[in-house]
């Protein structure tokens, strides 16, 4: 018998689902209901919790595409084992009062979240909950294709910043004019999920960023409308200082916008000069 799919028992739906209300609120601006979220989330997906093994094993499926057809054979044992060693009743508890805490603090309506790999989430909450042995060894090779194939489906390919950037880069624009470059998009994702890991992988960008932009300003630097212009160059060095006290600061929406802005400079310089 087919399980149904039962979305909010679903623990890497509802992490998604959480983050995608994360996104909203920083968008909207609406720390209150941002701080909720992170505090939910810090609460029930800490390192070695039921639930982040649960989410650890969802995570190990859906994120893994390209990998040959017997590395995702050995990956899918792996992640069936450690299922198997998750405490059913302790995650069944975990997800009742994330759930409870969900609807209290949040809202029902963040488990009616658009999250684009839905069916993919679907497809592994039934094969970790199906009884049916035919209907597991389908679905098992059903994922293991899907790991093993290059391509994405229709589904992951929705691309982040039609879904996750609308509203931001709407409002930057607004402000600061073209669409937001590659690099720019980069950071901000990094800084839209940086409160799942205490920021560490928003810091290492970030660290290489601006080691990025330091050295692509002082080169700037010899570029002859920057060297005679006693204005321009004081400005740069200001730039380059700035971001040099970076390293000794707490990250912060100002240091985030200002690298941003950063960024733009950099892109705007080069695009009409070549310098080595």
């Amino acid at each position: 018998m087919k399980v149904k799919h039962n979305k909010k028992r679903n623990t890497a739906f509802v992490y998604e689902a959480l983050i995608k209300e994360a996104t909203d609120a920083i968008v909207k601006n609406d720390i209150e209901r941002k701080d909720k979220i992170v505090k939910i989330v810090k609460q029930y997906f800490e390192p070695f919790s039921v639930l982040k093994k649960d989410l650890d094993c969802y995570r190990s499926l859906y994120e893994t595409r390209g990998t040959a057809k017997e590395i995702s054979e050995k990956i899918m044992k792996e992640v069936k084992l450690s299922k198997r060693l998750i405490d059913p009743e302790g995650l069944f508890k975990q997800q009742t009062n994330l759930i409870k805490d969900i609807n209290k603090d949040l809202g029902p309506d963040t488990f009616n979240n658009f999250v684009p790999n839905y069916k993919t989430l679907a497809t592994i909450f039934q094969m970790f909950n199906d009884s049916s042995p035919k209907q597991q060894i389908m679905l098992e090779n059903q994922m293991i294709d899907l790991m093993a194939s290059e391509e994405h489906k229709q589904e992951d390919m929705v691309p982040i910043d039609n879904i996750v950037y609308n509203s931001f880069v709407k409002k930057f624009n607004e402000k600061y004019g073209d669409d937001l470059l590659k690099e720019q998009k980069e950071l901000l994702t990094h800084y839209i999920t940086s409160f799942v890991d205490n920021s560490i992988e928003l810091k290492m960008f970030l660290n290489e960023e601006i080691g990025r932009l330091k050295e692509r300003l002082q080169k700037a630097k010899d570029i002859e409308e920057i060297k005679s212009d006693g204005s321009m160059m004081e400005k740069t060095n200001n730039v380059i200082s700035k971001l040099d006290s970076y390293s000794r600061e707490t990250v912060s929406e100002s240091i985030l916008l200002t690298v941003l802005k950063t960024q733009k400079l950099v892109k705007e310089i080069y695009s009409d000069v070549s310098v080595s």
